[in-house]
């Protein structure tokens, strides 16, 4: 079912309220990957205040759906959704990336409250959520697993050798998501290792392909809703982003992939999204 305007118009506001905490937290510590975060803001804020069936009162409860962040440098996004779902207190944001902290660079599953999966070398998330999704299908269990994948993710052969297993067991409790910004570490995605037709790639390994623009709550909703409908095959999401997304002069820069926010740029930020653009 479509969200109703009130429901869009609260994840807009979450997902601005989560940007300007991206850029506080970054700033403070110093390190980080805001062009990431920033890109894959509504599509996780979507699925953890709308579509999941997660309980922090219970982290491990065995029904809950499984998030795998396969792009672990988007983990401050991450960490944002966990902590303001109640999986952990929100004061630890202010301590990312420090010593002793449970919030590393990248998500560790053994220390921090509602990480599923220690994730930060590209192409495992799928791997492992493909046991995850077929771990259920044995078990009789119904919950769903999602995957978030970047686009330099899915240069990995690690991908597509998951892809092909997802198929053959008919994983349709496994709903991938490609955070589509065309953008990776060292420059596009076209310059450094060429994508070619994503959509008939995936196809061609057997899944179903729905396409969304990634900065729609409410496309994104619709088209998990739509991934949820689809059985007998897994189902992956290309969600259209812009990496940076929020800041003008982070938005399409791979050098903002994990650069530190200096003073004038963290003013400059706050000001624009202090705006609302």
């Amino acid at each position: 079912m479509s969200l109703n305007e009130d429901r869009k118009v609260f994840l807009r506001g979450l997902c601005g309220k989560f940007r300007n905490t991206l850029i506080d937290i970054l700033y403070k510590a110093q390190s980080g990957h805001p062009g990431g975060s920033l890109s894959a803001t509504e599509i996780i804020t979507s699925l953890y205040f709308e579509k999941m069936n997660i309980d922090p009162k219970r982290p491990l409860w065995e029904e809950r759906d499984r998030f795998i962040l396969g792009k672990g440098h988007g983990a401050p996004m991450l960490y944002i959704n966990l902590a303001e779902r109640g999986f952990f207190p929100v004061e630890d944001l202010q301590h990312l990336r420090q010593f002793g902290c449970h919030l590393q660079g990248h998500p560790c599953a053994k220390d921090t409250p509602g990480v599923e999966l220690s994730t930060g070398p590209l192409g495992l998330g799928l791997s492992a959520g493909a046991g995850m999704a077929l771990g259920a299908k044995t078990g009789k269990k119904n919950f769903y697993v999602y995957v978030l994948m970047g686009d330099g993710e899915i240069q990995e052969g690690i991908i597509w050798e998951a892809a092909m297993a997802a198929s053959k067991f008919k994983l349709d409790n496994l709903i991938g998501i490609l955070d589509h910004n065309g953008v990776q570490l060292d420059g596009t995605v076209n310059e450094v290792m060429p994508l070619g037709n994503v959509r008939a790639k995936w196809e061609a390994f057997g899944w179903k392909v729905l396409e969304a623009d990634g900065h729609d709550v409410g496309a994104v909703c619709d088209a998990v809703d739509s991934a949820k409908s689809i059985k007998g095959c897994p189902v992956i999401i290309i969600a259209k982003t812009v990496k940076g997304k929020g800041v003008s002069f982070m938005e399409g820069k791979n050098g903002w992939h994990g650069k530190a926010i200096g003073p004038d740029d963290y003013k400059a930020a706050k000001a624009e999204l202090a705006g609302g653009k």
